[in-house]
């Protein structure tokens, strides 16, 4: 049988891997020079909240659009298109002086990056077939949970010996690599051409900006006071009349009827679950480590490395299992593991010590190794190859969703049962913040032990929350998602085999054509 398979695909999957790598570096960095920086520049709470806020405001609100961007016009494209953005934005950073200048590059960050994500694992699966896929999923996400391991420190280190500005300047670097090596590599590949939908890209650009804005929120406003009521209004009409158009017109950007699929709908519902798990525990980690146990930002980072290795361990682990018992009780597998990590960290205490948290984390990384290349391959499976852009996008957009919405479930939680551990004649500071606390405490011994019980009792509400949110999504995934199992060749006619052949099987015909020849007829101009 003569081997279709591109023989870069390997040499691919390292650009891929780069492109998303640097997106998980800036995001996890820029926490550890945040203090840094609002000091240099001079930043107030609320300039801070947009220098961290504007990325992912315009990054969620985007990634649909981009994903349909990819499929028109080309994915290699788009993808060299928001490398080259999110290079030039983060040399623009290195020489800003003023906060507004920083928020305005973050902006720009944030359409760069919104380019790249949901181009970077479209390509993948169509450079790589069913039997390799898998591998390759498994070698993305491990790269992906090294650079949000490793990020931390790297920031720390590059604080510590440079100015907060080096945090930006280390990804021009990254992207120069990553658009060298996409030109050279990569293949071009597109879907058959189509009818834009202007008003789809609009009504899901407000829609999700709307939705992450009122997320936001949550923590600072409540979920229905003020103007988070306006934004989840906004979001709400926006979204549902994305819905209702994307159903009725012609030619919807976003094929909805994805959700169809049991294996798409199961696994991006559970990985969303999973993400409102996840999305606070670096959060709220980082803090317990540092104001709980006085690790400096590097150290704290390094603390991190037990979750990187496991998820190596992991990885490899759940790309044999799913080769021999399929994809759905790995995953199970996985996120049950998972869940008990959350349910060891609800134990830990302000005397607990790194023990604990230590071994949680290679829990963590172990089930997140075994469940996440699992799931995401089980729904990108379904995908047809014309969608893959877009049905990646909404995969991406769904977890960006449950990771914001975790963020603010979590730390929601976290601020207000600190706040009602402390005691009430407590200055105001320090029932803020268990960093206002040490910060007011300064030589009163009693006042920092009673922030940090108060902290870690709030810690435990904050993991019951996340390991519920996980074991909800392990029973999701195992009752919604289904293996799947080749048909025989005379069940099905050739011409749906045509029509309803998902991505993981076009990739191993030989007979097909591939996605990068899929418009021979002339281009539209853009």
């Amino acid at each position: 049988m003569t081997d279709n398979r591109n023989p870069r695909r390997w040499w691919i999957l390292v650009v891929l891997c780069l492109s998303t790598v640097v997106l998980t570096i800036d995001s996890m960095a820029l926490t550890v020079a945040v203090p840094s920086m609002t000091e240099d520049i001079g930043a107030s709470a609320q300039d801070t909240q947009w220098i961290l806020d504007s990325y992912i405001l315009v990054f969620a609100g985007l990634l649909l659009t981009s994903g349909s961007l990819g499929d028109r016009f080309g994915r290699r494209r788009v993808m060299l298109t928001g490398l080259v953005l999110f290079g030039a934005a983060s040399l623009a950073a290195t020489v800003c002086t003023d906060p507004g200048e920083v928020i305005a590059v973050r902006t720009a960050m944030g359409v760069g990056g919104a380019l790249i994500m949901p181009s970077t694992l479209s390509i993948l699966i169509t450079v790589f077939d069913d039997e390799e896929r898998r591998r390759a999923m498994a070698a993305w996400g491990s790269v992906s949970m090294l650079g949000l391991v490793g990020s931390p420190v790297l920031g720390g280190v590059l604080i510590d010996h440079f100015s907060w500005h080096s945090v930006f300047l280390v990804n021009v670097p990254v992207v120069a690599l990553a658009f060298v090596a996409a030109v050279l590599l990569m293949p071009e590949s597109r879907a058959p051409w189509q009818k834009p939908d202007p008003l789809g890209a609009v009504l899901s650009a407000v829609g999700m900006t709307a939705l992450v804005w009122w997320i936001i929120e949550i923590p600072q406003h409540g979920a229905f006071g003020g103007r988070s009521t306006l934004s989840l209004a906004v979001a709400v009409a926006a979204l549902a009349g994305f819905v209702v158009w994307e159903n009725v017109t012609s030619a919807p950007m976003v094929p909805l009827a994805l959700f169809k699929h049991r294996n798409f709908s199961g696994g991006s519902l559970s990985l969303a679950l999973v993400q409102i798990g996840n999305g606070g525990l670096l959060l709220v980690l980082t803090q317990y480590l540092q104001f709980v146990l006085g690790y400096s930002p590097v150290e704290a980072g390094l603390a991190f490395l037990p979750l990187a290795v496991a998820a190596l361990i992991g990885n490899g682990t759940g790309v044999k299992l799913a080769e021999k018992i399929g994809n759905r009780f790995v995953i199970l597998s996985g996120m049950l593991v998972m869940t008990s990590c959350f349910a060891l960290l609800t134990t830990v205490d302000a005397d607990s010590g790194f023990t604990v948290p230590a071994i949680s984390l290679a829990l963590l990384g172990l089930g997140a190794g075994l469940a996440m290349p699992a799931a995401v391959g089980a729904l990108m499976g379904t995908i047809p190859e014309d969608k893959a852009g877009v049905g990646s996008a909404l995969n991406d957009t769904i977890q960006q969703a449950g990771t914001a919405l975790g963020i603010a479930i979590l730390g929601s939680l976290l601020t207000s049962g600190f706040a009602a551990r402390m005691p009430s004649d407590a200055p105001e500071t320090a029932r803020e913040s268990i960093g206002g606390a040490l910060a007011v405490a300064g030589g009163d011994a009693a006042l920092a032990r009673t922030a940090r019980e108060a902290f870690t009792a709030s810690m435990t509400t904050t993991f019951t929350v996340s390991a519920i949110g996980v074991l909800a999504a392990a029973i999701l995934a195992t009752l919604v998602m289904r293996d799947r199992r080749p048909a025989p060749a005379a069940d099905a006619s050739p011409a749906q085999e045509t029509a309803e052949k998902p991505v993981a099987q076009s990739a191993a015909q030989p007979a097909e054509k591939p996605a990068g020849e899929a418009a021979a007829e002339p281009e539209p101009v853009a």
